[in-house]
């Protein structure tokens, strides 16, 4: 499927690496101008490069999320310079430990539910007014199956995810009669550094490559999407709805 963004602003969330760079480099290739953000700068460079290397564009903004005050600059800055965002790819995500929920540290816990939680409700707060003045304004909101499973020793990580899913639905039915279209995607087990950390002891190469997922949320990120406040399930490569338990 081609999707054309040319002349769309999106914004990515750790950008610098894994999934987040290679949502990145699909949505330049696509035509969209990209406002990366990450803390590494190494990395920034690097993306900043292959986008060039296929004729797109990137403005980079290095900065950790756990700066709140940060992430409200952000929105202010993309006003003052484009007067609108109309994609959102809030990637960003950190693990913590996988350890019984007793066993997890204060400073952990808190960690990651300030990074993958506060920091992205701020950043929706950030940069809600932008998207509404989009024609077509979209939103992708990384998930995780963890959210669901709520494996155990997983406790923090899965906490965080059902809350920023909460979110993302949340926040669809708020501007469900606006073009704001929201999905929360689940990417599955993916080869990326923060997989590597979770089960160390795995086949990286029996796992699929970030590169691919970020090819599964191109199409969510179209103006053509209609439909919000759904769960996309990447290995499944479909959208499917939430229930209440049974």
């Amino acid at each position: 499927m081609n999707i054309n963004l040319e002349g769309r602003i999106a914004l990515v969330t750790g950008a610098s690496r894994g999934i987040g760079y290679f949502t990145a480099l699909e949505l330049a290739k696509a035509g969209a101008h990209v406002i990366a953000c990450a803390r590494t700068v190494g990395g920034l460079e690097e993306l900043d490069d292959a986008i060039k290397a296929v004729g797109g564009s990137a403005t980079l903004v290095p900065f950790d999320l756990a700066d709140m005050e940060a992430i409200d600059r952000l929105g202010g800055s993309i006003f003052e310079r484009w007067g609108k965002l109309d994609i959102l790819v809030a990637n960003a995500g950190v693990l913590g430990v996988i350890s019984p929920i007793g066993h997890i540290e204060a400073k952990v816990f808190e960690k990651v539910m300030n990074i993958n939680v506060n920091a992205t409700w701020r950043l929706i707060r950030s940069v809600d007014p932008l998207l509404t003045h989009s024609d077509a304004g979209r939103a992708v909101i990384m998930s995780s199956g963890a959210a669901h499973k709520c494996r155990p020793f997983w406790g923090a990580y899965s906490a965080s995810k059902a809350a920023v899913e909460a979110l993302a639905r949340t926040w669809a039915g708020e501007t469900q009669t606006t073009p704001l279209r929201i999905t929360s995607v689940d990417p599955g087990a993916t080869r990326t550094a923060m997989r590597a950390q979770a089960v160390p002891g795995e086949d990286p190469m029996s796992l699929p490559h970030p590169s691919e997922v970020a090819k599964a949320i191109l199409p969510l990120v179209g103006p053509g999407v209609t439909e919000t406040g759904k769960l996309f399930i990447v290995r499944e490569h479909k959208l499917v709805d939430y229930r209440l338990p049974e």
